[in-house]
């Protein structure tokens, strides 16, 4: 069956309509297969140190099962504007590296014990080490960058490291916040996660010489795909179960991060639901997961995020009217279904 052109893209996000998300995901990696085992290849191959626990270390986030969504749309956004060099492998590694990087920095600020279903880096190993190997991804993708000799590449992704060091900051700022308004948190997310969907779906249109304006709107696409992402991990913490997310439910919560579902509860929960939430926030208070998760389904928040979420991901997709229409823009599409509908 074809796929919808962008502009008649219907993004359900509803699961009860027999779509896999698994099967839309595995899909577009299929078209780019033999790219993406050549992207493995170069991972392993630049990870190379002499310091042993580097080795050890930065091998084990990166095997630890994730998807590699964003290497991936670099690779089908170049190829879907006709390229054909090796450049976007180098590339797709680099924005794994910087990825990865922030990973290992993201446990750490949130003491996080579990990521994708086993323990983080630093809790085996601590927390200085995990820093200081997220400070070698960096340092190794940017050495990575140089080799490519393209300014336009260089200044992507000096903005987007910046991008997303000013997103942790501000979540930082707003942890245990209840004053936090739904604008400044999507400006939040949009530097902290949707920025390197954005960079990486650019720079495929950058090495593959695209017009501006395609290289706008697959910026474009990224960081609506990425909002969506966010917004359904946010959903996520609360209504998915330990196996399929990887990690405890009511993370955030406990990080006392205020997320969307529990922004909008706050704004339209009775006054002893806020009363509530404010205390589990501000407290960080896991305990309390049953009663915030009865107020986030009462208040209608999560299927508010589920619908904002479901917005993004058709923006995305529109995005791409611009594009070729060829097999690797339907696979974008794809993805913008997949990052609603799934379940981890």
């Amino acid at each position: 069956m074809s796929q919808p052109k962008p502009q008649e893209l219907h993004v359900t996000g509803k699961r009860d309509q027999g779509v896999d998300p698994k099967s839309l995901l595995d899909s577009a990696m299929d078209l780019v297969n033999g790219d993406l085992e050549e992207v493995n290849g170069t991972i392993r191959e630049r990870l190379q140190s002499d310091i042993v626990l580097i080795n050890t270390l930065s091998t084990y986030i990166l095997n630890s099962g994730g998807k590699k969504l964003r290497p991936l749309i670099l690779l089908l956004a170049s190829r879907c504007c006709g390229y054909s060099g090796k450049e976007h492998i180098l590339l797709a590694a680099v924005i794994e590296f910087i990825h990865t990087a922030t990973l290992l920095h993201d446990d750490v600020v949130d003491v996080s014990a579990t990521r994708r279903g086993q323990a983080t880096a630093n809790q085996i190993w601590g927390n200085e080490a995990s820093i200081l190997v997220g400070d070698f991804l960096y340092s190794r993708s940017f050495e990575m960058m140089v080799e490519m000799r393209n300014m336009n590449v260089l200044s992507v992704l000096a903005g987007t490291t910046n991008a997303i060091a000013e997103g942790e900051v501000l979540q930082l700022l707003n942890a245990h916040s209840t004053e936090i308004t739904e604008d400044q948190y999507k400006d939040t997310i949009q530097r902290k996660t949707a920025k390197l969907f954005e960079s990486a779906a650019r720079l495929g249109g950058v090495i593959a010489k695209a017009n501006d304006e395609q290289c706008r709107q697959l910026a474009c696409y990224g960081k609506h795909l990425g909002t969506a992402f966010q917004l359904i991990d946010d959903i996520l913490d609360y209504n998915a179960k330990n196996e399929e997310i990887g990690k405890d439910v009511g993370d955030d919560l406990a990080e006392g991060t205020p997320t969307l579902p529990l922004i909008y509860a706050l704004e339209h929960g009775t006054r002893i639901q806020k009363q509530l939430i404010r205390k589990a926030i501000k407290e960080g208070d896991r305990t309390k997961i049953t009663d915030v998760l009865e107020i986030v389904q009462t208040t209608g928040a999560l299927q508010y995020t589920s619908d904002c979420a479901q917005d993004q991901a058709r923006r995305a997709a529109r995005s791409l009217a611009v594009l070729p229409d060829n097999e690797f823009r339907d696979a974008l599409i794809r993805l913008a279904d997949f990052s609603v509908i799934r379940n981890h």
